[in-house]
């Protein structure tokens, strides 16, 4: 058996065993914010050269724990490796993020689509984790992640980023089962990449569900909410002390908390737009849940920022009758790259003070 590592606080919290303090780490920890990131950006010449070369990825993976008092790390590396590897094509533009050389927008696309094969298309991601792994060597666990199937979609069908989703919103309308053939192939896909990086070494695994909030609660329940349930249903996360909890994470999904308590999943990420103390009594305790600092917090001043992280970890333990377990303290969505990292160490800081009284 793997031993734990040092810090284990961050899994303790997953599985709602009591901790000494609450655990805390931030979504896009490893980013723009940081001025190494940049340089070693700006070295690399792109994203994507970073992401798809396991030495710097491991290097950017470590960069924030090296400044901030963190409970875990996450692998560095981009949601859209999928689609990627299935032949799509990713490019990244300044000022208008990722792209795709070809689209999904028939039955005849999807068709076209197969899971890659995670230790040669994709190797460069479970070399990326095998590499973080050897170098923490048992400092905090390691986190993997990927997109949920209705969050690639969204890209895979627009093409890129979308301010209204109409085309994957018109295929969802007018071609349904072209739809569900794509999020099946890419839940299959989802759940052997996460499989595979549970395999090289991940202790956790959260799933982003980011552009969940943009359906109605009807069309989430028909295209995101299926296939959520299934990678927690059919997930392989290992047994006893190398178990690797999943956490589903979407913004917007408040109003679904109650059937993602139920899915099968360990934890349930939540945004800033639910109070703690209001997801924690929805969920009774049937899952761990993360959250839900609102990013903009991190403009604040310092004495704002600790405020606000009172204000989040008192509605917790209020909803989840006095206690503090169960609570894994993060942002509601991912950092900008203008935050000041002085402001997050404050957040850090006070994470880990506040809670330990």
């Amino acid at each position: 058996m793997t031993p734990l590592p040092k810090n284990d606080r961050f899994l303790r919290a997953l599985r709602r065993e009591p901790v000494d303090r609450t655990p805390v780490w931030l979504m896009r920890q490893a980013g723009r914010y940081l001025p190494e990131y940049r340089e070693t950006r700006r070295q690399a010449g792109s994203f994507l050269a970073m992401a798809k070369n396991p030495e710097i990825a491991c290097e950017v993976t470590l960069q924030p724990l090296r400044r901030f008092d963190l409970d875990a790390a996450i692998l560095f590396s981009d949601i859209l490796t999928i689609p990627d590897a299935m032949g799509l094509g990713l490019y990244f533009v300044d000022g208008e993020g990722p792209k795709f050389e070809r689209t999904v927008r028939s039955a005849a696309d999807a068709a076209r689509l197969s899971v890659p094969d995670m230790e040669t298309e994709l190797r460069y991601v479970m070399d990326a984790v095998r590499t973080i792994r050897r170098e923490l060597d048992g400092k905090v666990p390691l986190i993997g992640f990927s997109g949920s199937p209705w969050t690639l979609a969204c890209y895979m069908v627009e093409g890129g980023g979308s301010k209204d989703f109409a085309r994957i919103k018109a295929m969802a309308l007018n071609d349904p089962a072209a739809l569900h053939a794509l999020l099946a192939v890419n839940t299959d896909a989802v759940i052997a990449y996460l499989s595979a990086q549970r395999a090289a070494g991940a202790q956790a695994l959260q799933v982003f569900d980011t552009w969940g909030g943009v359906l109605s609660p009807a069309m989430y329940r028909e295209f995101s909410l299926p296939y959520l349930q299934r990678i927690a249903r059919e997930l392989e996360r290992g047994e006893g002390g190398e178990r690797a909890p999943l956490i589903l994470f979407g913004k917007g999904n408040a109003v679904h908390l109650d059937v993602l308590a139920e899915s099968g999943t360990d934890a349930v990420g939540v945004d800033w737009l639910v109070e703690l103390g209001e997801a924690a009594r929805r969920t009774q305790g049937k899952v761990a849940l993360q959250g839900n600092l609102d990013p903009a917090t991190l403009y604040g001043s310092p004495d704002a920022i600790r405020r606000e992280v009172r204000r989040a970890l008192d509605s917790y333990r209020d909803g989840n009758g006095g206690s503090r377990e169960g609570h894994v303290f993060n942002l509601g969505h991912g950092m900008s790259p203008d935050m000041d990292p002085e402001h997050v160490a404050v957040l850090v800081d006070e994470v880990h003070a506040y809670s330990a009284r």
